[in-house]
């Protein structure tokens, strides 16, 4: 990944990568403008994959029924002949405009772009995972108090609670109970608020394998307080639905809550903001800054309305916005996929005559 004293050179920068922010880099390749986008999750798909992955969507146009995982799934296929680059669990924490215009764009990770255009599609804003509130807990954080967001290793040998009833911490516990023994935990226990767990039904079934084998223990209950020896976290608070509370020893503590959108850094960067949504115009939606435009969620103008066919539509202006922005003056033509052998050489589906 670069960092400041090499940044990563692009025409447009997408900030976000669920269906907006896809279809936004398709509309741009389309155009022969390179693309590349940034998200805070670890994978593609925002929202979609977030929170309705299995829930049908029937509003496609052209599809007549298709999950959040289908869709993105669509999208990256119908995307894949530009080869876009991603860069995944990178929250945007900086911009600056430099001298020649381009924007210069950080990463918490301290990655950096130069960028002539880019394209905020950040819905409702990064995912974050949602916090204990627990206070004086997060001193722990990274040592031996984690929020994963991707692959969970180097617990061997530790005694692990891991808080949350989904499908990601159901998958987690089963994981590291099936792991080689040199990289297992001692013992893993699962707490959650309530004996019934929101997963899926092969999520579940895993792990009620792994309770019968005793590979896996389970508890009712909620972190309310910890024990502390030697600035170490040595154990969890637990209380429980009738109200009784026990120390439960552990080395670790992970945390699935689940994720909740947090606007961040955007929110800094001068836009002028209505109610935590991005103005923007209707002809190529650019915001008021220039050379920054804004499709998806995180825009608002009269008669918006928040629907991904919407979205679809804003991305296809926004590409001849930035095509605008990129080569004043120039005249940018526009192709039909169906006719336009140029078209056909991009998406590597022409044919010899």
């Amino acid at each position: 990944m670069s960092h400041n004293s090499n940044p990563i050179e692009t025409d447009a920068l997408i900030v976000g990568a669920g269906p907006a922010g896809l279809f936004q880099a398709f509309q741009l390749g389309l155009l022969e403008i390179s693309s590349h986008i940034v998200d805070a999750l670890p994978y593609a798909g925002g929202q979609c994959i977030e929170l309705y992955p299995d829930k049908p969507i029937y509003d496609i146009p052209g599809v007549p029924f298709c999950t959040g995982r289908q869709l993105v799934a669509n999208l990256l296929e119908q995307l894949a002949p530009f080869k876009p680059q991603m860069h995944f669990g990178e929250v945007v924490s900086g911009l600056q405009t430099e001298l020649d215009a381009r924007f210069l764009v950080t990463t918490t990770s301290g990655a950096t772009f130069l960028s002539k255009c880019i394209v905020v599609a950040a819905g409702v804003g990064a995912f974050q995972p949602k916090r204990l509130t627990v206070e004086g807990i997060e001193k722990f954080q990274n040592g031996q108090l984690f929020y994963p967001v991707g692959a969970v290793q180097g617990f061997s040998g530790k005694n692990l609670l891991i808080v949350g009833g989904d499908d990601s911490a159901l998958n987690c516990a089963t994981t590291l109970a099936a792991s080689p023994p040199q990289d297992r935990p001692k013992s893993i226990t699962v707490l959650h608020r309530r004996d019934v767990l929101q997963a899926n039904p092969d999520a579940l079934n895993a792990f009620n394998e792994a309770r019968r084998a005793g590979t896996v223990g389970f508890k009712v209950g909620q972190v309310t307080g910890y024990v502390e020896e030697d600035n170490l976290l040595t154990a969890a608070q637990v209380t429980d639905v009738e109200g009784q509370t026990l120390a439960v020893p552990l080395d670790a503590l992970l945390v699935f809550l689940g994720l909740s959108p947090k606007l961040g850094p955007i929110a800094d960067w001068g836009l002028a903001m209505a109610r935590k949504q991005v103005p923007v115009d209707t002809e190529k939606f650019s915001t008021c800054i220039p050379g920054l435009f804004a499709v998806g969620d995180i825009n608002t103008y009269p008669g918006k309305k928040k629907l991904i066919l919407s979205a679809f539509h804003e991305c296809a202006l926004a590409a001849f916005g930035v095509a605008a922005h990129i080569s004043p003056g120039a005249k940018t033509q526009l192709q039909y996929t169906t006719t336009s052998t140029r078209l056909h050489t991009l998406l590597g589906v022409s044919r010899p005559d």
